[in-house]
């Protein structure tokens, strides 16, 4: 586990943070999932009626951290906010650009190991490429991911695709159950959301 300390001032997503984006998906397309980051209005949507009060956020795969600009718009401190990333470059990157944001390059599977807050999140949100994992490991990085949620809280994801991109009996091996809260025609490609919660 590596964690990166927070390092210069939090700058916008610009055309260098997209072009990082790119080049990692050139190296590593499965593992990166999508060839550009993700727009404001996903990053609204799947941030949507998430309050400051209600405790710790953790994100998955926040790649250039779309998802994390739209928590602190939001009134979420970044300090608030943990972020787990297996791709060094992009976790660098974004730690330069959030102080206080608190990211470790590691696996989303390893969460409820990392995990540096006494209380539990209040919703985890995930960028992560579900669709290209085996089912064995999107089972894993669920139950790990539940583990460290208060009870009522949702597990956010997204898709392009017509589904939810977590398979139905593995969500029944959970207890979970999926709702499709939101489609995103403005993204590019556009996106439909998915809340996951437990039964």
């Amino acid at each position: 586990m590596t964690l990166l300390p927070s390092e210069t001032g939090g700058k916008n997503i610009s055309a260098s943070h997209s072009g990082l984006f790119f080049r990692e998906w050139v190296k590593s397309p499965l593992s990166i999932g999508a060839i550009a980051p993700s727009g404001t209005d996903l990053a609204a949507e799947i941030t949507r009626n998430i309050q400051a009060e209600e405790g710790p956020i953790i994100e998955l795969g926040p790649g250039t951290g779309a998802f994390t600009a739209a928590l602190i718009r939001r009134g979420i401190a970044a300090e608030q906010i943990f972020a787990v990333e297996s791709n060094p470059c992009l976790a660098e990157a974004l730690t330069s650009r959030i102080p206080g944001l608190r990211i470790v390059c590691d696996d989303a599977e390893s969460v409820s190991h990392l995990m540096p807050f006494d209380t539990p999140a209040a919703a985890v949100l995930c960028g992560l490429p579900l669709l290209s994992m085996p089912p064995e490991k999107v089972c894993g990085i669920l139950r790990a991911s539940f583990s460290v949620l208060k009870p009522a809280a949702s597990f956010r994801l997204f898709t392009y695709g017509m589904r939810c991109p977590v398979k139905q009996v593995v969500l029944e091996q959970l207890g979970l159950v999926a709702h499709r809260v939101a489609f995103v025609p403005r993204n590019l490609p556009p996106a439909s959301v998915y809340y996951l919660q437990r039964k």
